[in-house]
């Protein structure tokens, strides 16, 4: 079955200090309402937030609970209990609602190029944190500003991840082990979610995309 991964990052206003471009992906409490109806109907699409926000629990899950859906959340071990992010006691409260938890890494940075000492750090002790704090184990993860190569892929199924989510805009198949989502962009309109997201790709644009995949697994 194909599915369309869709990805949210934060809501509303932020509660911290945001790295350089993260506000294109903040968007509005209204506007995430909206994404929500648009897809609450479709078998075919899959929810997922990265980077851990604290707007995640405080406005996130209302809205997923409102309209009987479930997401995945890739947190970012290095922000537990910081200001701004989620708390170690939110994992658990989402998974008490259903909800799914993965890692996102330790400190936000891409996953290629890692020293021995920062690969440790990113793909094993961040999953062990987050695994504590959610009371299960951690089988899955978002890669980081979506960069990866062929070494990422190999150390994180090396190291037992059993799916892992890109940023690659294309559909996929449920049964990937590589997960390419959307995310939504705070200069998104219902009409662009409906035209670039939701509708079927010309076969054109999903050659391209795929191409595109093709040369970061093998680079």
């Amino acid at each position: 079955m194909a599915v369309i991964n869709i990805c949210f990052h934060g809501i509303g206003s932020p509660q911290r200090s945001l790295e350089p471009d993260e506000d294109r992906y903040w968007i509005s409490k209204d506007f995430y309402m909206r994404v929500l109806g648009e897809v609450a109907d479709r078998p075919d699409v899959v929810l997922s937030f990265d980077d851990g926000n604290s707007s995640d629990v405080a406005l996130g899950l209302d809205g997923l609970l409102e309209h009987n859906l479930t997401a995945t959340f890739f947190v970012l071990a290095g922000r537990l209990d910081q200001a701004g992010s989620l708390a170690a006691r939110d994992l658990e409260e989402l998974r008490r609602h259903g909800m799914k938890i993965g890692s996102h890494g330790m400190n936000h940075v891409p996953w290629r190029f890692l020293t021995d000492a920062e690969r440790v750090r990113e793909l094993i002790e961040a999953r062990e944190l987050i695994s504590q704090a959610a009371g299960e184990s951690v089988v899955q993860a978002a890669l980081p500003l979506g960069r990866y190569d062929r070494r990422v892929l190999a150390d994180l199924r090396q190291l037992g991840y059993q799916r892992v989510f890109s940023s690659d805009r294309q559909r996929t198949n449920m049964r990937a082990w590589l997960q390419p989502r959307f995310s939504i962009r705070a200069d998104d309109t219902i009409e662009s979610v409906r035209s670039t997201i939701l509708a079927t790709p010309s076969r054109l644009n999903s050659l391209r995309t795929k191409g595109i995949t093709v040369l970061k697994r093998i680079r």
